[in-house]
């Protein structure tokens, strides 16, 4: 039997380590350790207890790969830590005061975004914000985290907000303000703007960041899918859960002119041109609530992570493109994805550098899952703390570090580090074997 034959035979096997019976030729993983607050022992070779780590959301290498940032939601903070060997390194806080009031630049608001709470004392800039994702543009120079909602904010209908950090002093430079629930922010690749994406009434902000000064960054364009969502009748209503199309995943094409964002609330893809700050359309034949996107390295292919239906697909960015172009803002079926299940909750997904194997947190199931991104088949699943949600491969592919926020009182509170050993057909990849 040929390699490729026996690499499908066993590629969807549910099993926490997989190797081809009497050679090393695909892929294992080990979980090694973790930083978190406490639980059961795991019984790893590293366990660090960390009180900071609370509520995970999200996890990021610096362009460098020297470092990692936490983040950590209910607590407020960014916990940074060195890479591989795990050293404490810094806290960022995400606390403001009066005596932060100069990050603001006097900016309260865009776009005419009422709010419609605020703190004791009425200054809106006074809030511990709620670290939810990040983004790192100008080569790794500024790294962005947008904040679920200010403290403040019970509703999330009012503006959120985006700190912008310096990573060599690992200090936050400047706060902008956000439409309602930015949960997610993407830079353009050749460093011209960032998109902000508010998950709380179908829009992205547009920030034009050419200048390379954070200080004169600002928004250019405030972008709509299909329809912008009225506040009217919100009271005592959580935005977080009447979100229309609850837009979240983000990645810009390697050109930077477009944009495409996931539609989580009621599927889909849809689609901007950026310079002319135009809605191309949607397309819709794709799993349903579509969490994550991802380019591969060299930009042919967008993949995306499904979150109820528990799927990744797979289409050439070329297909997208084409379809949304034609489709006059309106809703279009665009190409077929190839697609793969990979369990209920599949939550971020990253690629390894050389774009031949998609890692991605199965929420559900509390699980690390390999896919191969040629052939869309699972190689191998590996279970982590409950309950994974977000997720990042170190850049030399030689591990995978996994949040786990828990559900209900159960589990959280945890980071995991996984072990990633390459077997010979990723080390040296064949050309597929036929018999």
């Amino acid at each position: 039997m040929s390699l490729a034959a026996r690499f499908l035979s066993f590629a969807a096997a549910s099993v926490t380590l997989i190797a081809v019976a009497g050679a090393n030729e695909v892929l294992e993983l080990e979980r090694y350790a973790r930083i978190g607050r406490g639980g059961k022992s795991q019984k790893l070779e590293i366990d660090i207890k960390d009180p900071e780590i609370n509520s995970p959301k999200s996890v990021r290498f610096s362009q460098d790969a020297r470092k990692i940032y936490i983040n950590s939601l209910e607590g407020g903070k960014t916990v940074i830590y060195s890479w591989p060997d795990l050293k404490k390194l810094r806290t960022i806080s995400h606390e403001f005061t009066t005596k932060e009031a100069e990050l603001f630049q006097n900016e309260s608001t865009i776009f005419n975004y009422p709010y419609y709470s605020k703190p004791k004392g009425g200054d809106v800039n006074i809030f511990m914000g709620k670290p939810v994702e990040s983004e790192l543009s100008h080569g790794g120079r500024w790294l962005w985290i947008p904040y679920y909602r200010r403290d403040f904010d019970k509703w999330g209908q009012s503006p959120g907000a985006v700190a912008i950090i310096d990573t060599e002093k690992d200090e936050i430079v400047r706060v902008m303000p956000t439409g309602p629930i930015p949960k997610y922010v993407a830079a353009s690749p050749d460093g011209r703007y960032v998109a902000v994406v508010h998950w709380g009434d179908n829009t992205v902000g547009i920030i034009d960041t050419s200048s390379n000064d954070p200080r004169r960054f600002q928004y250019v364009s405030h972008l709509v899918v299909e329809e912008q969502l009225s506040q009217k009748n919100m009271a005592g209503k959580d935005r977080d859960a009447f979100c229309g199309f609850c837009l979240r995943g983000t990645v810009f094409s390697p050109d930077g002119d477009y944009l495409l964002v996931a539609r989580m609330g009621k599927g889909g893809i849809a689609g901007f041109h950026i310079p002319t700050a135009t809605y191309l359309g949607s397309i819709m034949k794709i799993k349903d609530t579509p969490r994550h996107l991802a380019l591969s390295p060299d930009g042919a292919n967008v993949f995306a992570s499904s979150n109820v239906a528990g799927y990744v697909s797979k289409t050439p960015l070329s297909l997208v493109l084409e379809s949304l172009i034609k489709a006059n803002g309106k809703r279009v079926n665009g190409p077929k994805w190839i697609e793969t299940k990979v369990g209920a909750g599949a939550r971020t997904l990253d690629l390894t550098t050389d774009g031949r194997l998609i890692f991605v947190a199965v929420n559900n199931s509390s699980e690390v899952v390999a896919v191969d991104a040629e052939l869309m088949q699972v190689v191998v699943r590996l279970k982590v703390d409950p309950y994974a949600v977000g997720l990042a491969v170190a850049p030399d592919t030689s591990a995978v570090v996994l949040t786990s926020q828990g559900k209900k009182g159960v589990g959280g509170n945890a980071v995991n580090i996984v072990r990633i050993e390459l077997g010979d057909y990723y080390k040296n990849p064949p050309s597929l074997v036929q018999d």
